[in-house]
């Protein structure tokens, strides 16, 4: 079976679609397939370089390849004029593609491609479909819809939703193509687990005295996310005298400034002195933080599944999420954290518990930890994957 994964970029700094395909593609490849991913260079929409990498041609990678296109100049929409020529010429050679992203101009011109020569075709909304997220630029985006993607979406093989959720209150333009609910996969670090040395190391690298729990928000610095709500809550838990340390990581490439606006309202609130802004995050530090954090917090107002909570379940953290964030149910059903509405007083209800009580924490983490090895590990990730595909090319023949 021969497999396409076309995304836009693959630069771990647009978070979660470029690390569910770098973790999907070589699971399936595990599993025998011959995975070859199309993107593009691009590496953040503003003050970036774009990925110092060979162009045009395969690189290889753990079992799979990846062929990476010039952006176009305007780095916004991750075009390559390149891809899309390489994909009208080679589609025939492929059972079947796996697009990941509705609106963006390159994948939404990939399933004109794949339709036009017969090649059947999965597409992941990432999101885009939730009605909160179609209300920005809603004018711009029905005249994308009716041009582009509500034929992309009646002609795909099916829609890839990452939860029940998503795939619920998804608007689909009236389009009755099938729902494929598939999660996305984390990838446990089986080395180092959730040890005291990693713990230690990170609080002595940040500063933080053992005894005050740490609180992680690591997501994209982002309206939707709940920042909004985030920040006067813990200000509310420091008037309470609540110890703790909040950690922001995370950043915005294409909305810079709301990122600055974000940093400048807690340094000038009495929750600078006990916070820690560290940026964008990657790699060994990143898991180490996630390690090391006593409660990760993710207070969305819209999330179509929430991949960073489902690494901080994997690293054995319990987690503080709204009921917005469509992992929400996981979480409930296997008590692995606590759930609330997008409401500041809310927020500072379930923080309030979470942090006052260690043991309880400790419980929850462990659950986390066990479901999430269970349930969003790659190689079951891949398996329910390859299942769909069989099916649809079964179907197509």
């Amino acid at each position: 079976m021969q497999i396409l994964q076309i995304v836009p970029s693959i630069s771990l700094i647009y978070g979660g679609p470029s690390q569910m395909v770098l973790g999907l593609a070589p699971a399936l490849a595990k599993e025998g397939l011959k995975v070859t991913v199309l993107t593009t260079n691009s590496n953040g929409d503003t003050g970036q370089k774009p990925l110092d990498v060979p162009l045009n041609y395969p690189v290889k990678q753990e079992g799979y390849e990846i062929i990476y296109f010039r952006c176009s100049p305007f780095r916004r929409y991750k075009f390559s004029l390149d891809l899309l020529k390489w994909l009208n010429r080679h589609a025939h050679e492929y059972d079947l593609a796996h697009i990941h992203a509705l609106f963006s101009p390159v994948s939404s011109l990939a399933a004109t491609i794949c339709r036009q020569k017969g090649i059947p075709y999965i597409l992941r909304p990432l999101g885009t479909l939730d009605p909160a997220d179609l209300r920005k630029k809603k004018q711009l985006k029905q005249v994308y819809a009716a041009i582009l993607e509500r034929p992309n979406l009646v002609g795909a093989a099916a829609i890839h939703f990452t939860s029940q959720q998503e795939a619920k209150i998804s608007e689909k333009f009236g389009v009755s193509t099938r729902d494929l609910v598939i999660p996305l996969g984390v990838k446990e670090d089986v080395e180092r687990g959730k040890c005291e040395n990693v713990k230690k190391q990170t609080r002595n690298q940040l500063g933080i005295m053992e005894d005050v729990p740490i609180v992680l928000f690591m997501s994209r610095i982002d309206p939707k996310k709940g920042l909004n709500l985030l920040i006067p809550a813990l200000e509310k838990l420091l008037e309470k005298d609540i110890k703790f340390h909040f950690v922001l990581a995370g950043s915005n490439p294409q909305e810079p400034d709301y990122e600055q606006k974000i940093k400048s309202q807690i340094q000038a609130s009495p929750l600078g002195k006990h916070t820690t802004i560290t940026g964008f995050v990657t790699g060994e530090f990143k898991s180490s933080l996630l390690q090391a954090a006593d409660l990760f917090i993710l207070p969305s107002y819209y999330e179509n599944f929430g991949i960073a909570v489902a690494e901080a379940m994997v690293s054995g953290t319990p987690v503080v999420i709204s009921d917005q964030v469509h992992i929400c149910q996981q979480v409930r059903d296997s008590e692995s954290g606590w759930i609330g509405t997008t409401d500041v007083q809310a927020m500072v209800e379930l923080l309030t518990e979470a942090v006052q009580n260690p043991s309880e924490c400790h419980r929850r983490g462990l659950n986390a930890k066990e479901y999430a090895l269970q349930h969003f590990s790659w190689d079951a990730i891949a398996r329910q994957t390859i299942a769909a595909y069989e099916n649809i090319i079964q179907q197509n023949h």
